[in-house]
Protein backbone atom coordinates (compact mmCIF):
# COMPACT_ATOMS: atom_id res chain seq x y z
CA UNK A 1 0.00 0.00 0.00
CA UNK A 2 1.30 3.51 -0.95
CA UNK A 3 1.93 6.23 1.59
CA UNK A 4 -0.51 8.45 1.72
CA UNK A 5 -0.10 12.52 1.32
CA UNK A 6 -2.60 15.30 1.54
CA UNK A 7 -2.72 17.65 -0.74
CA UNK A 8 -4.85 20.98 0.62
CA UNK A 9 -6.01 23.13 -1.98
CA UNK A 10 -8.97 24.86 -2.90
CA UNK A 11 -8.03 25.25 -7.08
CA UNK A 12 -9.39 21.84 -8.44
CA UNK A 13 -6.87 22.48 -11.62
CA UNK A 14 -4.43 22.82 -8.88
CA UNK A 15 -5.20 19.96 -7.13
CA UNK A 16 -5.46 17.73 -9.87
CA UNK A 17 -2.02 18.85 -10.76
CA UNK A 18 -0.20 18.33 -7.76
CA UNK A 19 -2.32 14.93 -6.99
CA UNK A 20 -1.40 13.85 -10.45
CA UNK A 21 2.34 14.14 -9.97
CA UNK A 22 2.65 12.84 -6.57
CA UNK A 23 0.44 9.71 -7.56
CA UNK A 24 1.75 9.04 -10.92
CA UNK A 25 5.72 10.43 -10.56
CA UNK A 26 5.89 9.50 -6.60
CA UNK A 27 3.79 6.54 -6.55
CA UNK A 28 1.84 8.07 -3.77
CA UNK A 29 -1.53 7.86 -2.23
CA UNK A 30 -3.37 11.05 -2.84
CA UNK A 31 -6.38 12.35 -0.95
CA UNK A 32 -7.07 16.19 -2.09
CA UNK A 33 -9.28 18.78 0.25
CA UNK A 34 -10.19 21.92 0.53
CA UNK A 35 -12.16 21.36 4.20
CA UNK A 36 -10.26 22.02 7.36
CA UNK A 37 -12.48 19.83 9.11
CA UNK A 38 -11.87 16.53 7.19
CA UNK A 39 -7.97 17.74 7.08
CA UNK A 40 -7.60 17.45 10.74
CA UNK A 41 -9.90 14.64 10.99
CA UNK A 42 -8.17 12.37 8.43
CA UNK A 43 -4.45 13.20 9.67
CA UNK A 44 -6.08 11.99 13.37
CA UNK A 45 -7.37 8.55 11.38
CA UNK A 46 -5.05 7.95 8.91
CA UNK A 47 -0.80 7.14 8.39
CA UNK A 48 -0.61 10.15 6.38
CA UNK A 49 3.29 10.95 5.76
CA UNK A 50 2.77 14.59 4.50
CA UNK A 51 0.82 17.46 3.99
CA UNK A 52 1.03 20.06 0.81
CA UNK A 53 -0.91 22.80 1.87
CA UNK A 54 -1.85 25.76 0.00
CA UNK A 55 -1.26 29.00 1.60
CA UNK A 56 -4.13 31.54 0.08
CA UNK A 57 -7.51 28.92 0.64
CA UNK A 58 -10.82 30.77 0.35
CA UNK A 59 -13.56 28.42 1.04
CA UNK A 60 -11.82 26.20 4.31
CA UNK A 61 -13.30 26.40 7.29
CA UNK A 62 -12.75 24.27 10.81
CA UNK A 63 -15.64 24.27 12.79
CA UNK A 64 -17.53 27.13 10.65
CA UNK A 65 -14.30 29.64 11.71
CA UNK A 66 -12.63 30.23 8.25
CA UNK A 67 -8.44 29.69 7.58
CA UNK A 68 -6.38 30.02 5.82
CA UNK A 69 -3.31 27.40 4.71
CA UNK A 70 -0.95 29.31 7.71
CA UNK A 71 -4.14 29.09 9.95
CA UNK A 72 -4.68 25.82 9.26
CA UNK A 73 -0.98 24.55 9.43
CA UNK A 74 -0.91 25.80 12.42
CA UNK A 75 -4.01 23.95 13.75
CA UNK A 76 -2.35 20.82 12.49
CA UNK A 77 0.93 21.28 14.44
CA UNK A 78 -1.26 21.31 17.89
CA UNK A 79 -2.00 17.78 16.85
CA UNK A 80 -0.07 15.20 18.59
CA UNK A 81 -0.25 13.72 15.26
CA UNK A 82 1.06 16.72 13.78
CA UNK A 83 4.01 17.74 15.37
CA UNK A 84 6.47 16.13 13.10
CA UNK A 85 4.65 15.83 10.02
CA UNK A 86 6.29 17.19 7.15
CA UNK A 87 4.20 20.27 5.62
CA UNK A 88 5.22 21.40 2.80
CA UNK A 89 3.36 25.22 2.08
CA UNK A 90 2.01 25.49 -1.90
CA UNK A 91 1.94 29.36 -3.13
CA UNK A 92 1.98 31.92 -5.78
CA UNK A 93 3.19 34.27 -3.11
CA UNK A 94 6.56 34.67 -4.50
CA UNK A 95 8.01 37.74 -3.42
CA UNK A 96 11.22 38.15 -2.00
CA UNK A 97 10.62 37.73 2.04
CA UNK A 98 7.35 35.54 1.49
CA UNK A 99 9.40 32.40 2.19
CA UNK A 100 10.60 33.39 5.52
CA UNK A 101 7.47 34.74 6.52
CA UNK A 102 4.99 31.90 5.62
CA UNK A 103 7.71 29.35 7.18
CA UNK A 104 7.97 31.53 10.20
CA UNK A 105 3.99 31.93 10.66
CA UNK A 106 3.30 28.70 10.23
CA UNK A 107 5.74 26.32 11.15
CA UNK A 108 5.73 24.71 7.78
CA UNK A 109 8.97 22.43 6.80
CA UNK A 110 9.29 23.56 3.48
CA UNK A 111 7.62 26.14 0.64
CA UNK A 112 6.90 25.91 -3.22
CA UNK A 113 6.26 28.40 -5.36
CA UNK A 114 3.37 27.68 -7.75
CA UNK A 115 2.89 27.08 -10.97
CA UNK A 116 5.19 23.61 -10.02
CA UNK A 117 7.82 23.04 -13.11
CA UNK A 118 10.15 20.87 -11.73
CA UNK A 119 7.68 17.22 -10.85
CA UNK A 120 10.38 15.21 -9.83
CA UNK A 121 11.67 17.65 -7.70
CA UNK A 122 8.36 18.34 -6.25
CA UNK A 123 8.50 14.66 -5.98
CA UNK A 124 11.78 14.26 -3.91
CA UNK A 125 11.54 17.22 -1.61
CA UNK A 126 8.42 15.42 -0.31
CA UNK A 127 10.34 12.25 -0.39
CA UNK A 128 13.24 14.10 2.18
CA UNK A 129 10.85 15.40 3.85
CA UNK A 130 9.35 12.23 4.99
CA UNK A 131 12.50 10.22 5.16
CA UNK A 132 13.36 13.05 8.00
CA UNK A 133 10.50 12.69 9.46
CA UNK A 134 11.06 8.92 9.82
CA UNK A 135 14.50 9.48 11.24
CA UNK A 136 12.68 11.85 13.71
CA UNK A 137 10.42 9.35 14.80
CA UNK A 138 13.35 6.94 15.28
CA UNK A 139 14.66 8.64 17.14
CA UNK A 140 12.01 9.79 19.65
CA UNK A 141 11.31 6.17 20.37
CA UNK A 142 14.75 5.55 20.88
CA UNK A 143 15.11 8.04 23.29
CA UNK A 144 11.34 6.95 25.26
CA UNK A 145 12.80 3.71 25.37
CA UNK A 146 16.12 4.50 27.26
Amino acid sequence: MADLVLVVEDDAANAVLVEAILSSVGGFEVVCTDDGDEVLGLIQERPVVAVLMDVSLGRTRIAGEKVDGVALTRRIRDLPEGINLPIILLTAHAMKGDRERLLFESSANDYVAKPIIDQKGLVELVGRHIRAAETVRAELEIRDRS
